[in-house]
């Protein structure tokens, strides 16, 4: 955008487009830094009861309001025009969100660790993933309507609904009524470096985090065990893979 801009009236149409683009921008970061200063003050659950309500009003009043803006149509809240698309093409859109997150995710790794190293990166994505994995969590039970401490079926359920399992191939053995094995057999991220002849890429400390937070937030009964997962060996017919288990 040009220097010297003082007022709207003064952006052309595509500085204009791009100035819509970066409030949509900050709404985004906004209402992140909202759950999370809630969180620092009042903590996790009391953060996720007020967030309950907060992303349902907000939610309303922003399609209300975009539908307006838009010209489309509301069906009991929800755009007509998706309700009305095939069930491909709601795939393609999911799949389009669910690969745009996954981007977004090596966006911001890749930027800390060209300006501050791999230790720095993998240390904020570590962390990332220990306050991400429970409201992700949070969000799956809110959707399914699983009820609390619903022990590894509802972690089973919950698992079939991550982000991740629209992108990659996943597979679930049930071991007996007390455990389930967990194995990510197609990663995007690590088929992409396999093609490009590369080693995997060492996610096992973002694993551990990752699953054990998740699992817990399901169930905070369930345990969680890594079977392997880069840099650890593995079989050709999964990247990693984890077990889950129900304490008594």
């Amino acid at each position: 955008m040009s220097a010297g801009k003082q007022r709207i009236d003064d952006l052309g149409p595509a500085e204009l487009v791009r100035f819509i683009l970066d409030i949509l921008h900050r709404s985004i970061l906004h209402h992140g830094l909202w759950f999370t200063e809630v969180r620092h003050q009042m903590g996790g659950a009391r953060a996720l009861e007020v967030l309950k309500t907060a992303y349902e009003r907000s939610m309303e009043i922003q399609l209300n309001r975009l539908s307006k803006v838009f010209g489309f149509e509301l069906t009991d809240g929800l755009p007509k025009a998706l309700l009305e698309m095939d069930r491909n093409g709601l795939k393609e859109v999911l799949d389009g969100f669910c690969t745009n997150w996954l981007a977004n995710d090596g966006v911001w790794f890749q930027a800390v660790e060209f300006k501050d190293g791999m230790n720095d990166a993998k240390r904020c994505n570590d962390s990332c993933w220990a306050q991400f994995s429970p409201v992700e969590a949070w969000s799956i039970k809110r959707l399914l309507g699983i009820p609390e401490r619903p022990g590894l079926p509802g972690l089973k359920q919950a698992l079939g609904f991550r982000i991740y399992a629209q992108i990659n191939t996943q597979s679930i053995i049930e071991e007996g009524p007390g455990s389930l094995v967990f194995q990510m057999n197609e990663c995007r991220v690590q088929s992409a470096r396999k093609r490009k002849g590369l080693a995997d890429y060492p996610c096992k400390s973002a694993g551990l985090v990752e699953y054990t937070y998740f699992a817990r937030s399901i169930d905070e009964r369930i345990h969680t065990e890594c079977i392997g997962c880069p840099p650890d060996p593995h079989p050709d017919e999964w990247f990693c893979a984890w077990r889950f288990t129900q304490k008594t």
